[in-house]
């Protein structure tokens, strides 16, 4: 008896217990307690979880939803295996050479006289071959490459190097170095597979994306990434409009195809941030299609010319000229001769309208001005001190420097041959430098060509050239003519910040791309 009374008091204590914890709960039906049947409590709906009061902050933020299950992106493939067994036949490794001339040397005083016989060799001139990579695409079963103008330009020859070990040599059809685009050409007794050209303006941001190529000379490497974004203007001229992937893309990729999932050519692999190593940039084939039949049949490309300088809006601008948008190119400059100004075209005007083209940012007029057939009349709409005004403009010819065959040194004469542009030094300027006071006429360096004799010379845009050969230079009229032909090198003074400092140039016969660093026009400069 007194066992039984003690078991049931321990029962009553634990049960006290399990309830004042919580583990136990218990609910009163009808005057009767009934413990929660814990397992039905947990299938039952939690009110908190079905309104999202918890999870989502729905209490606090409007219109926020249930939480839901995370499901894998649609169209997103298993594997690239299929695409790049298709595709890579068609890409090609593309190795090229150059040669170079390095001067007499003379041997230092006073061991010159001592290093006759065989040791005078060490000091003749001699020759180099410099090599170099790159990739790209057939685009016919005849034999016709799509690749960057970069990838061969100025080389003396050009191997093709196929997936099945094949080696031909290839020939320069055309080439656009303003949209880096090159097509070359091979000849072979078979068939070559090609690929399918697609369609740019179809992409969108967060479409996967394939990239092929020889970065490093690594043969037919496939990379797989996403359109990061469409559209991009990196400072590579007045034709930027590229899509920025994060395919991983390296030197070597240059020129190589850019692909969708259906195994057809979106861009050309050309550019990447060297600060980065998911940034990568190719010229959208929409483009190439525009330039590549001219290149085909001309071997470079005619574009139109409008005759203006441009300039982007910002707000304040805006606010200024009393618009109510933010948008079109502005006109800074206008030139006399050009088909702008005598169609009535002023400077201040804001190009809203080009044909059918809405202009929305400045770097737009550039491109379709370009692709414009010349002679067509177009419809130009501008807001002129906020009244909108139609001209009839028949498009003119954009003068082109002439493109030297392969291995042909290009002959050049005043400031093109040493790689400069340059404008005269205004009062403006000179504030913006830094050197008001200091330094009140002068010509500024505005760009430089890469690897030509002002870059390898250390010039730098912004510089500001005081003399040459000793003698004041106050226009760019001063400087063309003291740059004569029949002198290769020169002297200059230069202001760079608060420092003047000698630079010695030398005349070269070609250089290599611009780097992008002068004015935004629409193609046809002042």
């Amino acid at each position: 008896m007194q066992r039984t009374l003690t078991l049931v008091l321990s029962t009553l204590a634990l049960v006290v217990l399990l309830v004042a914890s919580g583990v136990l709960d218990v609910q009163w039906r009808d005057n009767a307690a009934e413990a929660v049947d814990l397992d039905k409590l947990f299938d039952d709906e939690d009110p908190e979880k079905t309104t999202g009061e918890k999870k989502n902050g729905g209490d606090i933020f409007e219109g926020q939803p249930e939480s839901q299950q995370a499901l894998p992106p649609s169209g997103a493939p298993p594997s690239f295996a299929d695409l790049a067994q298709h595709s890579s036949p068609a890409v090609v490794n593309i190795q090229t050479s150059r040669k170079i001339k390095t001067g007499k040397q003379r041997a230092p005083f006073p061991f010159e006289d001592f290093f006759g016989g065989p040791f005078e060799e060490f000091f003749e001139e001699r020759e180099f071959q410099i090599p170099s990579l790159g990739s790209g695409f057939v685009i016919s079963t005849d034999g016709y490459i799509v690749t960057n103008n970069h990838v061969i330009e100025e080389v003396d020859s050009i191997k093709v190097a196929f997936l099945d070990g094949t080696q031909l040599e290839a020939e320069v059809v055309g080439r656009d170095p303003k949209t880096d685009i090159a097509l070359i050409r091979v000849k072979s007794e078979k068939k070559l597979p090609m690929l399918p050209l697609g369609d740019s303006d179809n992409i969108r941001t967060g479409d996967w994306v394939v990239a092929i190529g020889n970065p490093y000379g690594l043969e037919h490497t496939v990379t797989a990434g996403i359109v990061s974004a469409k559209h991009r203007i990196i400072g590579q001229g007045s034709y930027d409009d590229f899509i920025q992937t994060d395919a991983a893309i390296n030197p070597g990729n240059s020129g190589g195809p850019l692909l969708n999932l259906a195994g057809e050519v979106v861009g050309i692999n050309t550019a990447i941030n060297p600060r980065a190593n998911t940034i990568g940039f190719a010229v959208p084939i929409n483009m190439a299609k525009d330039v590549l039949p001219q290149l085909k049949s001309e071997g470079s490309v005619t574009r139109g010319w409008l005759g203006v300088v441009i300039q982007r809006i910002t707000p304040e601008l805006a606010e200024s000229l009393g618009l109510e948008e933010d948008r079109g190119a502005l006109v800074s400059k206008v030139d006399p001769e050009g088909p702008a100004a005598k169609a009535g075209i002023e400077r201040g005007d804001v190009i809203i309208r080009f044909n059918d083209h809405k202009i929305e940012k400045m770097e737009e007029l550039p491109r379709v001005v370009a692709m414009t057939p010349v002679g067509q009349e177009v419809e130009v709409v501008v807001l002129r001190r906020g009244k909108q005004k139609t001209f009839s403009v028949p498009v003119g010819r954009l003068e082109e420097p002439t493109l030297t065959a392969q291995g042909e040194e290009p002959h050049k004469e005043g400031l093109e041959a040493f790689g400069l542009y340059v404008q005269d030094l205004t009062p403006e300027l000179a504030e913006q430098l830094g050197l008001e006071g200091e330094v009140t006429a002068g010509v500024v360096i505005t760009s430089i060509e890469r690897n030509s004799p002002a870059a390898v010379a250390g010039l730098r845009r912004g510089d500001v050239i005081l003399e040459i050969n000793q003698a004041e230079v106050r226009s760019v009229k001063d400087l063309k003519a003291k740059l004569t032909e029949d002198k290769d090198s020169a002297l200059l003074l230069v202001q760079r910040g608060s420092a003047a400092l000698y630079v010695a140039l030398k005349r070269g016969g070609g250089t290599g791309n611009g780097n992008g660093n002068g004015g935004n026009d629409d193609g046809g400069g002042e």
